[in-house]
C-alpha cells in the first residue's frame, strides 16, 4: 500500500512538473507571425499616402423601433469561444500609447520625411530606424528640419517596439518586436527609397 502511494505520489509530483515546463514554454513563444501582421498595419498605415476625405456612409436603416438595425449572428460566439479555447497568440497595438505614437509618426512621415525618402536623403536602418543618408540630396534651408524630424522619430520608433511589447504583456519580445518591424518598414517602402542590407545601401 504504501509503494502504491509512493508511485501516485511520484505521478503526481511529476505530472506537476510537465504542467510547469508547458507553462514556461507558452510564455516564452513568439507568435511571429501575428507580430508581423501586427507591424504591416502598424507601418502601412505611417507611410500610406494621406488620403482625401470620403462622404459620409449612409446611416443603417431604422428597425422601426427607433433604434439602429442589428443583426446577430449566433455562429460568432462559437468563434469567439473556439479563440479563446485554443488560446491563440496576438500582437495588440490597439492601445492609446502605441496609437498616440502611431499618429506622431504618420503626421511627421506627411509633412516631412516622405520628401526626405522620395529624393534619397533618408533610408531605413537595418535596426528599424530611419537615418540621413545622403545630405546632398536636401536643401540647405530644409537640412536642420529634417534632421529634427529624424531625431523625433528615431525616439518615437524606440518607444513603439517597447510598448508593443509591454502592452502584450512580455517586455523580453522588445528586441524581437524591432527585428519584425526593421524588416517590414523595408518590405513596405516604396520604389525608388533606400534601406540598410548586409551593411549596404539598397535602393528598392
Amino acid at each position: 500500500m504504501k509503494t502504491w502511494k509512493a508511485m501516485r505520489t511520484l505521478f503526481g509530483a511529476n505530472m506537476a512538473m510537465l504542467a510547469l515546463a508547458a507553462c514556461v514554454t507558452i510564455n516564452v513563444y513568439f507568435p511571429a507571425a501575428e507580430a508581423k501582421a501586427a507591424a504591416k498595419e502598424f507601418v502601412e498605415k505611417v507611410i500610406d499616402e494621406a488620403q482625401p476625405a470620403t462622404p459620409a456612409e449612409e446611416k443603417p436603416a431604422d428597425n422601426g423601433n427607433g433604434g439602429m438595425a442589428f443583426r446577430f449572428d449566433p455562429l460568432s460566439l462559437i468563434g469567439i469561444g473556439e479563440a479563446k479555447a485554443q488560446g491563440a497568440p496576438d500582437i495588440t497595438i490597439k492601445t492609446p500609447a502605441i496609437q498616440a505614437i502611431q499618429a506622431r509618426m504618420e503626421a511627421r512621415f506627411n509633412s516631412t520625411l516622405r520628401a526626405g525618402f522620395d529624393s534619397g536623403a533618408l533610408g531605413f536602418t537595418a535596426d528599424g530606424l530611419v537615418t540621413v543618408r545622403d545630405a546632398s540630396k536636401l536643401a540647405l534651408k530644409d537640412r536642420v528640419a529634417m534632421n529634427t524630424a529624424v531625431a523625433d522619430d528615431n525616439r518615437d520608433r524606440k518607444a513603439v517596439y517597447r510598448e508593443v511589447a509591454v502592452a502584450n504583456g512580455h517586455a523580453e519580445w522588445e528586441g524581437q518586436i524591432r527585428n519584425v518591424f526593421a524588416k517590414q518598414w523595408v518590405d513596405s517602402a516604396r520604389s525608388g527609397w533606400w534601406y540598410q542590407s548586409g551593411g549596404s545601401w539598397k535602393q528598392k
